[in-house]
């Protein structure tokens, strides 16, 4: 007779309050089935958060009060991180409290009314016609709407990126520090989506022109939906070489050289702006640790040096950094013409990003 395998239960937690975590949110189902555990098809699992599920499954006298008629409320916590949730388990099919019950239930109103407001909207901007429409039903759930009234202030400028804002329906205007308008962006246009990338303060302020109905993707929220849907990534990055080529185009002298501080224009948009006008020339950085210097072959890394680190590795730690000098000068050195690129330039910029996201970053030494 064989001997019947030892398994954890099939089980279903449900996050009931939530402070600062950076995955979850109230209202989310985590699953443990066949060995696996897993959380909204949007989000990546947490390492703290199983293994504290796998410590409850483990120990029978932790859900011993729970039947299939329901029983007390039992909470467990995780605060493996900087955030904190509490969840509750609950059955495949029944809920092991009233309240569990009424979350779930007014998170399915929630979904609906959603899908109500945003779905057809959604459907018919280019930032999400890549998405199929299940996946685009997830995507919308993870929106907030918001509607501002003509005149009114959506960010200051230096206020840290908190949302990815899509215009719905409306005008809105990015103004200059003397109040002179910049641009101006309606309907199906996003905005804050630099901050969000870059970590860097919002550039300037945005005020809205008319009416304005906004759906706003919060930081945590915008990060997982870059993780599980690469191919948005593709099309913010087009976003931002279209907004450098714009700022290249404006500022008339890019072909005479230029020189600044990292403080005005981060390391990000300077690459970009080379990168689009498809220049050749040299970036000299003068930074507080050390010098560094970028040499760009028609608008693509050739070569990049910074203290004993080389090309990628040197590029993406200067991605990282927000304060310096840098100049721009035409041309390169004859001996570095003939190599060939480090890398695609999107590929690069966007790998760069997710290792400062990641905080894995390679180490330098002078």
């Amino acid at each position: 007779m064989n001997k019947p395998v030892n398994k954890y239960p099939q089980a279903i937690f449900l996050v009931t309050e939530e402070r600062s975590c950076p995955l979850y949110n109230i209202g989310d189902e985590l699953k443990v089935e066949n060995f696996s555990f897993s959380a909204s098809s949007y989000k990546s699992g947490c390492l703290y958060l199983s293994q504290e599920i796998i410590k409850i499954l483990s120990s029978p006298d932790r859900l011993g009060g729970f039947s299939q008629f329901g029983a007390q409320k039992k909470r467990f916590d995780c605060g493996g991180c900087e955030g904190l949730i509490h969840f509750e388990y609950k059955k495949e099919k029944d809920f092991a409290t009233l309240q569990m019950k009424l979350l779930n239930d007014a998170e399915d109103r929630r979904r609906q009314k959603h899908l109500d407001k945003f779905f057809g909207v959604l459907r018919k901007l280019k930032l999400f016609e890549s998405l199929d429409d299940d996946t685009l039903s997830d995507l919308t759930v993870l929106l907030d709407l918001k509607t501002i009234p003509v005149g009114k202030e959506v960010v200051k400028k230096g206020d840290p990126g908190s949302h990815l804002y899509i215009i719905l329906k409306g005008e809105v205007a990015v103004l200059g520090d003397d109040g002179s308008r910049l641009a101006e962006m309606s309907d199906g246009e996003i905005f804050g989506e630099m901050s969000l990338l870059s970590g860097d303060p919002m550039p300037n302020a945005v005020h809205t022109r008319t009416v304005t109905q906004l759906a706003m993707l919060s930081v945590k929220n915008f990060k997982h939906v870059l993780t599980k849907f690469p191919v948005l990534q593709l099309f913010l990055f087009k976003l931002l070489v279209d907004r450098a080529q714009a700022m290249a185009l404006q500022s008339g002298n890019i072909t005479s050289g230029m020189s600044g501080e990292l403080s005005e224009i981060g390391m990000v948009d300077l690459f970009q702006l080379i990168n689009s006008s498809q220049k050749t020339g040299t970036i000299d950085l003068t930074l507080e640790i050390g010098r560094a210097m970028v040499f760009f072959k028609e608008g693509e890394i050739i070569y990049a040096r910074f203290l004993k680190l080389r090309n990628r590795d040197a590029v993406f730690k200067l991605l990282s950094i927000k304060n310096g000098r840098f100049s721009y000068t035409k041309g390169i050195p004859p001996e570095l013409d003939k190599l060939s690129t480090i890398g695609g330039f999107m590929g690069l910029i966007m790998e760069g990003i997710q290792k400062i996201d990641e905080n894995n970053l390679p180490e330098t030494q002078s």
